[in-house]
Order: structure tokens, then C-alpha cells, then sequence
């Protein structure tokens, strides 16, 4: 089991792509190089955006190696390149699949509500023109606790299989100049948070009501939403098993 954190600014996502350079590669890379294993892979606990970034992504992967935990972890976090890095390595169950294993998920989405440009934290933050409606946000998003079909949060109309999902918590807070939406939830469709935090922000900024939500929610129609936040406020904090 490795605990990855990254920043996810020159990265096509998590998931390896056929013509963008991806984390899982870069991860599963680094390993085929320790262990000699050419098909070796590693398996995420989610799919996160391109330009999206991670504080303890949870990946697994079967490898044949005497090396020790920290051993590897050194190895991968000298290997590496300066924005990938590998917070613990250790041992798992054979059964263990960071993705089907995992119970719950938290990310949470900052943005930037300050009157003066943020120099040294602009690729983690979204640049807000104002600062919307905080309370208006809360009580939006309580339409969205719970268990429900968020067809109308999911990025791809394709989808067959089920879409509903189970969040938990939308906690939404102001501190200083930084807005931060945390989501917890058993899962999350494709750009969902993102969805979710530009519906949210339609509310707090007027442009649509708090009930209108709800209205959205009940339609299971993506073009009734919000835009789709930008990437670089969004990162997974944690993954709970």
C-alpha cells in the first residue's frame, strides 16, 4: 500500500493516458525500475482531473521484492520527480484494492476570495471575482447531503451505470481570504466535486436560487448544473477504509 501525494499541475490526471503523461505512470515506472518487473501496476483509489492534486492518494500493487516498506519509500521518494511524492509504503492484505476497499472519500475545494493576487499559492486555488454568499452556499448544500442520483453532477452522459452516490458532509468555510468546500462521500462521478462547487458558487454569487438545487438534483439533467469549477482548487485529502 503506498500513501502518494502530488501536484497534479503538469499531470493528464491519475489514470495513465495513451498521449498525456499521467501519475500512475510516472508511479508505475519508478517501481518496474526498482523491482525489474515490466507489467507491474499500480492501482489508484480514484480518478482525479487533470490539474488536480492529491495529499494522500491510495494506490496498491503487487510486487516481488526484499526490500523493507520505508526502504522503497526512499527509493521512490529519491526516483520520483520533485512533485510526486510517497508519504508511507507498508505492507497489505493480499485481498486489499485501494479503490473497492475504500469507504470514504474527502476532498475539498479552495478558493481565493482576497482582494490582491495570490502569488505563491496560485496553482492550488481558483481566483473568485468577489466573494459570494457563504450562507446562501450552506443551505444549497443541504439539498445535496445524502443519498441521491447525481446524474445531474456527472460529467459523462454516457454513463450506464448507476450514478447515484452517498455524500456524507458539505462543509463550506471562510478563512482569511480562502474559501475552502470540503465534500465527504462513499464516491464520486466524473467532475462531480467540480460540478458541485460551480452550482454552489452559482448560488453564492446570485445567479441561480438555493432552491434551484434541489430542482437540479430531482432532474438528473448535467445541462440544468453549474459550470465545471477549475481543476487546480480541487485535491483529495484523504481516503477511508
Amino acid at each position: 500500500l503506498l500513501t502518494v501525494s502530488y501536484d497534479g499541475t503538469a499531470y493528464a490526471g491519475w489514470q495513465r493516458q495513451q498521449n498525456a503523461l499521467a501519475v500512475q505512470q510516472v508511479l508505475e515506472e519508478a517501481l518496474r525500475k526498482l523491482t525489474g518487473e515490466k507489467t507491474l501496476t499500480v492501482t489508484g483509489s480514484s480518478r482525479t482531473d487533470a490539474g488536480v492534486h492529491a495529499r494522500a492518494m491510495v494506490a496498491n500493487a503487487y510486487m516481488d521484492t526484499d526490500m523493507e516498506p520505508e526502504a522503497i519509500r526512499d527509493y521512490l521518494n529519491h526516483y520520483l520527480p520533485d512533485d510526486i511524492g510517497v508519504a508511507e509504503v507498508k505492507e497489505a492484505a493480499d485481498r486489499f484494492h485501494a479503490r473497492y476497499r475504500a469507504v470514504g472519500k474527502l476532498y475539498t475545494y479552495t478558493c481565493y476570495v482576497g482582494e490582491t493576487k495570490p502569488v505563491f499559492n496560485r496553482k492550488y486555488v481558483t481566483v473568485l471575482d468577489g466573494k459570494p454568499d457563504v450562507e446562501k452556499m450552506r443551505k444549497a448544500a443541504e439539498f445535496l447531503v445524502g443519498e441521491h442520483d447525481f446524474r445531474s453532477f456527472c460529467a459523462n452522459p454516457q454513463m450506464k451505470k448507476s450514478t447515484v452516490r452517498i455524500v456524507d458532509s458539505i462543509e463550506i468555510q471562510q478563512k482569511k481570504d480562502l474559501l475552502y468546500l470540503n465534500f465527504h462521500g462513499t464516491g464520486f462521478l466524473q467532475n462531480m466535486v467540480r460540478i458541485l462547487t460551480g452550482t454552489l458558487l452559482e448560488v453564492g454569487f446570485g445567479k441561480r436560487s438555493v432552491a434551484s438545487v434541489k430542482e437540479v438534483l430531482e432532474a438528473k439533467d448535467r445541462k440544468l448544473a453549474g459550470y465545471t469549477a477549475p481543476p487546480q482548487g480541487l485535491c483529495l485529502m484523504r481516503v477511508d477504509y
